[in-house]
This record gives C-alpha cells, structure tokens and sequence, in this order.
C-alpha cells in the first residue's frame, strides 16, 4: 500500500503523530480514520480543505474515511484556538449548518465500494448519554490538572477577562468519547486533524485504550496560516466558502490566482493532488518568470477543478480573460457577467438616456466618479486611457447605445488597467 505517513511528510501535513507504529500500521491494511467537522457554518470554506483533502487522501490510499459531523459538540464548542465563549446555536440553525456541511463533504469522498465513505454526526450517540453514566464511565478517566494544562485551556484561563465555561471545559471529554464511538461502530482506528485538535485527539486516543484495550492512533497537520500573518480562508469580502452559491467559482477561482508568492508552493503540495515533483517542476519555472504568475494559475486551476469541476473552472478562467486581460466581454454570458462583476461600483443610468447628452461618455464617466471634472475626462479620453467594454474610445464626443450594453443590460467603463465602472440600464 501507499505510504500514506511518507506522503503526508512529502506535502507537510505532519505536525505530530502519537505513535511512530502508526507508520507500519497504515502499511499493513486498510485503517478507518475520522476528521470531525464543527458545524458553526452552513458550508465549509476554503479553511476546511485540509481536513476534507486528508479523507481523500487516506480513502485514495486504501482505507475508509469517516466525516464526521458535529451535531452534538456543535451544541457545546471547541475552546481550540478561541479568545471567548462561542455564541450557542439554536437547534434549528445548528440542523441548518448541518445539512449544508453533508452537501460540502458529500461532493468528495466515494460513499460505495470496498472503501466506501461513511458520515456521521456525533449527535447519535451523545444525545443518549446519561450524565450520571458519562461522569461515571468517562470523567473517570480525566485528570482535571492534565485537562488545564491543555494550550485550548491555559490560554483561555490565563486571560484576564476570558475565562472558560464549564461547558466548553468539558469539550474535550465529548470529542474523546466520539473516538470511542467510531471505535466500536466502525472499528475506527485514526483520528486526524489540525494542530490545534491534538490535546483532544490524544485524549481519545488514551481513552480508547483505557475503557476498550485498543491501539488507536492520532495525526495532527499544522495550522493553516498565510505568510504575512493573516488568517488563511479570508478574502476582502469574508470567507471563501466552498458552496458555491456563497462564493462563485470566479471569486474562489480569484481568491487562489491572488495568493502570494511566499505561500503559493505550500498550498500547491497541501491543497491539490498534483504530484510532488510535478510541483517542484512548476515551482522551478515560476521562480524563473514569476511575473507570469504560472504557480498561482496552476494552483488556482487545481483547486477550482477539484471544488467545483471542469465547467465551473472553465468557466472562471474565461471571465478571467475578458475581465482583466482585454478579452471580449460580449463572449461571457449573463452569469459570467454578474460573478465577474459582482464587487465592481455600480451606477444607474435610465434607458431613456441612450443616444442622448445624459449619456455622453464624457458624462458617464463624471457621473460615475472615474473621473472628477469632464475636462480631465475629456483629456484622458484623447489619449486613449479609456475603454467602454474593454474596447478603446478616444472620441470625446461618443454616444452610449443601446448596442453597447452587455448581457444583463450593463456597460463596463474602465479608466486604464485597474479603475473601472459598471454602469447598469434600467
């Protein structure tokens, strides 16, 4: 079989494994493994690549991925990484954000076969519990001094004014548990998941063996997190979502082709299947014409394929084209139109006004705020610094028409390469 451990190390996905034997284990057979997903969204973002792609990988390598869901944890919160309590989901949001969570997960992993996926949400189990049975059987089991210890839990207590709340103080008693669970239904045998999961991970891992005698075993990736310091997963207009009626293929397809030079080669090895060397091979020639940005497009292009398929990404890259590389306009369609143009400034312009003074480019142009005064309009118009629909006009005099307006009833104006309006006919 695949050394997945080997594979993992190649891409730097490994921060931290419990046992070195989890190696030879992996070699030796097929391994059901987990990843908990934590309900707080109605999709995953692009912050939940990671996880979801380390399924892939282990169920591309032979063994059985198991999603895991956090229909009961969800009602708690992980304190990982958190500064203060986590505002409470009701019932019904938290079914929301579930279902959006099985639609994200579902588009990936092969749930038929020898290794077929399997989801879970942790709810099954958890809402059976009986408090008294759990301390009993459970709580038994953790040392309170361990549990402080815990960077999730230090750093809360530490905090003057932050605190931890016994109910997130208990998170990590559930999640173990969930090992425990996924243990004997599925013979569940790896947890994985980010650095920040491993107190909680190695938790169940001991728990495990304490209340069933099995060897289990955990894998830690490290955080995500951009070279500058910014969170990874945000844009200027939030999160990028995988669900892509929350993010368009195009701003998702931009989020990637705008990623800096300094992460480009690691979210090339941890966020695409492309082969390590076929990497190293990209890597070597951007560094030898960077300006041409071939890692971000290749980088883009796998993501986007494997997020939202072949169409989607085609499509992406055509309005890419036209938007910001003087392609035509008129070849994209109304949606292409509307995903492209979706964070451009809008200004009115009544249909009425076509053929008329009101819509003189030297108006439009004031009117619209690319320009201050219509005699530095005029002037640039001269020079040819102006483009209605990525098409040069050096006419001062020039007209808008109803045969310039673009699918969705719009006009693009763009003042060189960076500074554009969308003007929109009613």
């Amino acid at each position: 079989m695949l050394d997945l451990v080997g594979e993992f190390e190649a891409r730097g996905l490994v921060h931290q494994v419990s046992s070195e034997a989890l190696r030879g284990r992996l070699l030796a057979g097929p391994v059901t493994g987990y990843v908990g997903f934590d309900p707080t969204g109605a999709s995953l973002h692009v912050g939940s690549l990671l996880p979801v792609l380390a399924l892939v990988r282990l169920q591309r390598a032979g063994h059985r991925p198991i999603a895991l869901v956090g229909g009961g944890t969800g009602l708690i919160g992980d304190p990982s990484g958190k500064q203060s309590e986590r505002a409470m989901l009701s019932r019904e949001a938290l079914e929301a954000n579930l279902q959006g969570l099985r639609a994200s997960i579902g588009r990936f992993l092969d749930f038929s076969g020898a290794h077929a996926a399997v989801l879970e949400d942790n709810a099954a189990w958890l809402s059976e519990l009986g408090l008294l049975a759990f301390l009993r059987d459970v709580g038994k089991h953790f040392s309170v001094n361990a549990m402080i210890a815990r960077d999730s839990v230090k750093n809360r207590l530490e905090g003057r004014e932050q605190g931890i709340s016994f109910t997130e103080f208990s998170y990590m008693l559930l999640q173990a548990y969930d090992f425990v669970a996924l243990s004997r239904r599925h013979g569940c045998e790896l947890q994985l998941g980010g650095s920040d999961q491993w107190g909680n991970i190695v938790s169940g891992v001991e728990l495990l063996r304490r209340l069933d005698g099995k060897d289990a075993y955990g894998l830690t990736w490290p955080l995500v997190t951009k070279a500058d310091g910014t969170k990874f997963g945000k844009s200027e207009q939030g999160n990028v979502w995988l669900d892509p009626k929350l993010t368009s293929p195009f701003a998702f397809y931009q989020f990637w082709v705008n990623t800096p030079d300094a992460d480009v080669g690691r979210f090339l090895r941890q966020c695409t299947f492309l082969p390590v060397k076929d990497v190293e091979h990209t890597l070597e020639a951007h560094a030898r014409e960077p300006a041409l940005r071939g890692a971000q497009l290749a980088l883009a292009s796998e993501v986007t394929r494997l997020v939202h398929g072949p169409e989607a990404l085609a499509s992406a890259e055509r309005t890419t084209r036209a938007l910001f590389h003087g392609g035509d306009l008129r070849s994209l369609s109304e949606g292409e139109l509307a995903q492209g143009l979706q964070d451009a400034p809008e200004h009115p312009l009544p249909k009425s006004a076509l053929g008329t003074q009101e819509a003189s480019l030297v108006a439009v142009l004031v009117a619209s705020g690319l320009y201050d005064s219509r005699g530095r309009a005029r002037a640039e118009v001269a020079q040819g610094a102006v483009s209605i629909n990525n098409e040069k006009s050096k006419d001062i005099h020039r007209l808008l028409a109803i045969t310039d307006l673009l699918p969705g009833a719009l006009v693009v104006l763009r003042r060189g390469r960076k500074e554009h309006r969308v003007l929109r006919v009613r």
